[in-house]
């Protein structure tokens, strides 16, 4: 319509106004609400803006927990990048620094994981599961493709689809870490979940070796400690207040 501009959005606020939100949610989710307990007038009332504003940069609350968890995943790859990109490194040792700062990775950050676990894996939540599910071996299985051909180069990986096996691996993990949160979500009322997770992550290290032709008792995908640190504080029983 003339004498009507149309409003541009210069992409560097747009971004720097939606990562506002998102590290309110994350904080609101931590800190005190949990996501469940989380509404969006929380993130209104924290960041004081309108619920007009929210809505621009997210239609639903699903789309947030969507994006919360998109970031997080975004976070991790500098991290690995620098593991993959290390030119002193053997393939074997990137590959324990790959799972082992993975894991390190998503122990020190704990406690908001844990408050999204039980909402991340409800069922509404399925098409953005399977929605990551993809993203995932398209975002860090690339960077294990490299250093699986550096190892066959190196003569200690004999994967024969060295490019395919960094996605398969990712998919391998995907699922290990959901049969590791189902057992952290049974583990205060089954005294055999901790037992179950640990053999889990065993045969996933057993298969994750095969499908690399990696030596046998080569890799550790989640060692005892990470295990523990994750559920002992489960396991532990209430501490009686103190007089």
């Amino acid at each position: 319509m003339e004498g009507v501009m149309a409003r541009v959005v210069r992409p560097e606020l747009y971004e720097a106004r939606k990562g506002e939100i998102l590290e309110a949610a994350r904080r609101l989710v931590t800190l005190t609400k949990g996501y469940d307990g989380m509404a969006v007038q929380d993130i209104l009332d924290e960041l004081q803006i309108s619920k007009g504003a929210f809505y621009h940069y997210f239609d639903s609350k699903q789309a947030l927990l969507e994006a919360l968890i998109d970031r997080l995943a975004a976070e991790a790859v500098p991290m690995l990048e620098e593991i993959v990109n290390d030119p002193d490194l053997p393939a074997l040792a990137k590959l324990h620094s790959f799972f082992e700062k993975t894991a390190r990775w998503k122990t020190d950050r704990k406690d908001y994981l844990m408050s999204l676990l039980d909402v991340w894996y409800a069922d509404e939540n399925a098409v953005v599961r399977e929605k990551m599910r993809v993203a995932a071996p398209e975002r860090y299985g690339p960077l294990l493709s490299r250093v699986v051909r550096q190892g066959i180069a190196e003569g200690v990986l004999t994967a024969p689809q060295p490019d395919q096996a960094g996605g398969i691996i990712l998919g391998m993990l995907i699922d290990l870490g959901y049969s590791f949160a189902v057992c952290l979500r049974q583990v205060s009322s089954d005294p055999e979940a901790f037992e179950r997770a640990s053999r889990t992550v065993a045969a996933y290290t057993d298969a994750i070796e095969r499908v690399l032709g990696a030596p046998a008792g080569s890799l550790t995908i989640i060692d005892s400690e990470t295990t523990h640190a994750w559920f002992d504080p489960v396991l532990a029983p209430p501490q009686p207040p103190s007089a």
